[in-house]
């Protein structure tokens, strides 16, 4: 592809970094690295904690589960999800044994549509927990979420968007509004491990419980291990397990490339930002073909450039072009889950702007490598369009 989803964020230092420590260490499983990248995390995020796992998609599911073990939430208790997102906002939602409530999305910013979220107050004012996701670089109204659910739980799945910003201008995930928040370092994301996700929280008892169920939940895992062996002296301390858990280790190999790749992330961000700029002066006079999404200057993240088609006709003309220009391209996230086998048995109500994204959306890859010479090409086909 002249223009793919995502380029290579691995540089040759990045690889030479890595290969000088794979030969000088014997450990290559989680170990000091995992530590080291965990405290830079957080120390770039603005929190006070973080847990490396093996993906942004076990980053989910374990918050949801240790929240549901944190706070002793019962089965069945209702989870508000967004109607179009990552599966991984959702599934965990169902496998954890909870029920989620579909939440229509805002054509602007992607995130929760606060007119929706009201309504569905009124007929379920019993919501638990809120999964907010904020997609494609853009940032949730999480306060007006607070406002109209004020008892519900707020967790935060930043897994595509770095750095995406409150309107106080807080990174989203490192303050008090949400009881944890989670990233994926997946390749076609904003920096990379590999494969990886990480959480946060600011809470430290529960950093404590994610720490042990990330770990099969082995107490010698946790912050308290000699409090842990002092209460269970019938049990062998090296294998104590205070709690249930799941092997979602990450490796030494995957946090030495994270270290390499955070010092660069802020410049990655801003590079992604001056494009989404550019993306918008191009699309921003064609409101006959387009439904123009936010910018949000301040606390824009870009993950992509999404384009919401007036029609059908225009979309498939568009994609055309971009398959003619060898342009790679994607349906926005999931489009309406609604639409998706794994979902229609769960899916409680039709959600209109989910369906237009379905029906109408389409994004094309942002990346720090993109060019000038990029720009004019896009610019070109929005004008013959």
């Amino acid at each position: 592809m002249r223009w793919p989803l995502m380029k290579n964020t691995l540089s040759f230092k990045d690889k030479l970094k890595l290969s000088l420590f794979i030969l000088r260490n014997s450990r290559l499983t989680q170990g000091s690295k995992v530590k080291e990248f965990e405290k830079a995390w957080s120390d770039w995020l603005g929190c006070s904690y973080s847990v490396f796992v093996t993906s942004g998609s076990t980053a989910n599911f374990l918050l949801l589960d240790t929240i549901i073990e944190y706070h002793n939430i019962p089965k069945g208790a209702k989870v508000l999800v967004p109607a179009s997102t990552w599966t991984t906002t959702v599934s965990p939602v169902v496998q954890l044994g909870l029920t989620p409530i579909f939440c229509d999305v805002d054509t602007k910013n992607f995130g929760m549509c606060v007119k929706d979220m009201e309504k569905i107050a009124e007929e379920h004012p019993d919501i638990s927990v809120i999964f907010v996701a904020h997609l494609l670089g853009l940032s949730s109204p999480v306060e007006e979420y607070r406002r109209i659910f004020p008892n519900a739980l707020v967790l935060e799945d930043i897994c595509e968007s770095h750095g995406v910003r409150s309107p106080e201008g807080h990174k989203r995930g490192s303050y008090g509004v949400s009881e944890g928040s989670t990233f994926s370092f997946y390749f076609g994301h904003h920096m990379t491990t590999i494969e990886g996700g990480m959480i946060s929280t600011n809470n430290r008892q529960f950093y404590n419980l994610l720490k042990m169920k990330r770990s099969h939940g082995l107490a010698r895992e946790s912050l308290y291990p000699k409090e842990y062996a002092a209460a269970n002296p019938d049990v062998d301390p090296a294998f104590l397990f205070m709690t249930l858990g799941y092997n979602f280790r990450n490796t030494e190999i995957n946090a030495v490339i994270g270290l390499q790749q955070l010092q660069k992330l802020d410049s990655f961000i801003e590079k992604r930002k001056v494009n989404y700029k550019k993306f918008l002066d191009i699309i921003g006079s064609r409101e006959d073909l387009f439904l123009i999404p936010d910018f949000q200057e301040e606390q824009n993240s870009s993950f992509c450039l999404p384009f919401l088609c007036k029609n059908e006709q225009i979309l498939k003309i568009l994609k055309n072009m971009f398959t003619e220009q060898e342009i790679e391209y994607r349906p926005i996230i999931a489009g309406n889950l609604a639409r998706h086998p794994a979902y229609k048995p769960i899916f409680t109500a039709e959600k209109s702007n989910a369906e237009f994204l379905h029906t109408n959306g389409v994004y094309v890859g942002n990346n720090q490598f993109l060019s000038n010479k990029d720009f004019t090409l896009l610019s070109n086909i929005i004008k013959s369009l």
